[in-house]
């Protein structure tokens, strides 16, 4: 059964603009996709539908068993449980260390203190970062910080990991080590989902690609190549 699965889906603004036309597309439990576009294009909507924070106009959509049309509000945090989410500018909470950055995303969903402590450290080894657990993000470099966002994403062991623009603020070195670190995630068997304009990235670590332009998804191709000028 897809982990992803939209069939006709329409994104409209209130201002009129259609954001995304007739979307229809499947992705696979343990699949890495890279989603890529001119700027505008649709791909922001596009991830920002996955975990609910806007609601499709047309058309069904079912994200890791959940259906974003028909679901109750009460019901997003469940489905959110299930996708994490990684941003290029990492929204770490400042004031909180980075334990405490991690720890935050599972007390919210109830766990125990000593399920949080153990996560919390397993999630910072594969990242490599389990002596900055004391430290605050003011501390870190923003591989660091890029580091720590994803640690926090995938701290309550989602199925989907849905990742806008990871690398966008990064240098290269910095941009390679969270690619290597994304598959990582994938070979354990979380479905990974990335919006890129990182053409390299694209072109050398080969994965499914996912093209959209002017709302629509005009390519759809298994290692295949960015196709766009840098």
């Amino acid at each position: 059964m897809p982990i992803i699965e939209l069939r006709n889906v329409t994104k409209k603004y209130s201002n009129g603009t259609t954001a995304l036309r007739d979307i229809s597309i499947n992705i696979e439990p343990g699949e890495f996709a890279y989603l890529v576009g001119p700027s505008g294009a649709g791909k922001s909507t596009f991830m920002r539908l996955l975990y609910r924070e806007l609601k499709p106009d047309k058309g069904t959509a079912k994200i890791v068993d959940f259906d974003l049309i028909k679901m109750k509000k009460r019901q997003i945090p469940l489905l959110r449980r299930s996708v994490g989410v990684v941003f290029q500018d990492y929204k770490l909470l400042h004031k909180k260390t980075v334990f405490e950055n991690i720890s935050y995303a599972m007390e919210v969903v109830g766990k125990k203190p000593y399920e949080i402590r153990k996560r919390v450290m397993e999630v910072l080894d594969l990242v490599g970062l389990k002596h900055k657990v004391r430290s605050f993000p003011e501390e870190l470099s923003g591989g660091e910080q890029q580091r720590i966002a994803i640690a926090r994403s995938i701290a309550n062991s989602p199925k989907l990991l849905i990742a806008d623009e990871p690398t966008g603020n990064l240098d290269p070195e910095n941009s390679w080590e969270i690619m290597n670190l994304l598959e990582r995630i994938n070979l354990q068997g979380t479905t990974v989902l990335m919006a890129t304009h990182n053409s390299q990235i694209v072109n050398t670590l080969k994965h499914r690609v996912i093209a959209i332009e002017n709302g629509h998804i005009v390519r759809d191709q298994e290692e295949g190549g960015y196709g766009y000028d840098d």
